[in-house]
């Protein structure tokens, strides 16, 4: 279990603050109808370089004195975010990131300041690349999520939400590495009361299924998704706090997810990552679990590569 507690959260929101935004909550009562909950998205998408990342990378560059910089590997939203940070530091950055990453997630990076190292889409090639670049500059590295102070970091979008909404009954980001889980799942046990905390993940990338239901740490051999951000396995320090604070992983398809996405923008009014679908599209499979409750869900970025869709 990561050494973090409700004083380490509150810390890391104090911390961070002056840096980041206190997103908005939206509702509607037309996905409202459709689930049968009442349904408050907590909208990241308008966060710091479009995404809840923002967050972690903060309190962690914040915490980091290292004229080396930093490094880390990445799909895209944690990349940006730490290229981000470290500019905001006047810290070199360097991400390694998959070559099929979002080219929109990319520029980003570069527009930080940070440098790009491409690597084949895999983990192994990820952190094969991460550990020349850490050898070559001295760099530290900053875990996209197997990281206590990212995880402090990202706790801090559900401490918000529980401030903002009363009696929440349930929250649901969704998972990849587990990092934005394992904060909200904490924040619900140090702030919440008697909040259960739900996941969402893609049938197509379901190692957090898999490990949950198998009780121990089962990592991701392959994804097929179209949520990009999703696309990576549990962490070491991620998965003990969702076996025990997190009551299930729901898995959705991709169908699914491409129907709560296309919801979530035509009634919002807002532009979302196919990976912000995942939770809305649980709740709405599941009205067994969610209907009638009060339901708090994380949408965690806006980054979308705009040209894939209109050219």
């Amino acid at each position: 279990m990561p050494d973090i507690d409700g004083a380490t959260i509150r810390a890391a929101h104090q911390r961070i603050a002056p840096f980041i935004h206190e997103t908005p909550v939206l509702t509607s009562g037309k996905l409202d109808q459709l689930t049968g909950a009442q349904c408050f998205f907590k909208c990241e998408n308008f966060q710091k370089v479009g995404a809840f990342k923002a967050r972690g990378a903060m309190n962690a560059v914040l915490q980091i004195d290292n004229v080396a910089g930093v490094a880390t590997h990445s799909s895209g939203n944690h990349g940006q975010a730490l290229a981000w940070a470290a500019q905001m530091r006047g810290m070199p950055a360097t991400i390694v990131m998959p070559e099929n990453a979002p080219q929109v997630k990319k520029d980003a990076v570069l527009g930080y300041g940070g440098k790009i190292v491409t690597c084949a889409p895999t983990l192994a090639a990820r952190e094969a690349g991460l550990d020349e670049v850490v050898r070559a500059t001295q760099a530290t590295f900053v875990h996209p999520y197997n990281n206590e102070l990212v995880i402090a970091g990202q706790a801090t979008c559900a401490k918000e939400l529980i401030a903002q909404v009363e009696d929440l009954d349930m929250l649901i980001p969704p998972v990849g590495g587990g990092g934005l889980l394992a904060g909200t799942a904490l924040s619900a046990h140090f702030f919440g009361r008697g909040i259960q905390v739900y996941a969402g993940e893609p049938a197509g990338a379901n190692d957090a299924w898999q490990s949950f239901h198998a009780g121990k740490l089962i990592p991701l051999q392959q994804a097929h998704t179209i949520a990009d951000g999703l696309r990576t396995s549990m962490g070491s320090l991620t998965f003990p706090v969702m076996m025990n604070y997190v009551s299930d992983v729901l898995l959705v398809s991709e169908q699914e997810i491409l129907s709560a996405w296309q919801l979530i923008m035509e009634r919002l009014k807002i532009v979302i990552e196919p990976s912000c679908a995942v939770p809305f599209a649980a709740v709405r499979k599941h009205p067994e679990i969610f209907s009638g409750k009060r339901v708090g869900i994380i949408l965690t970025g806006g980054n979308v590569d705009l040209n894939k869709l209109f050219v």
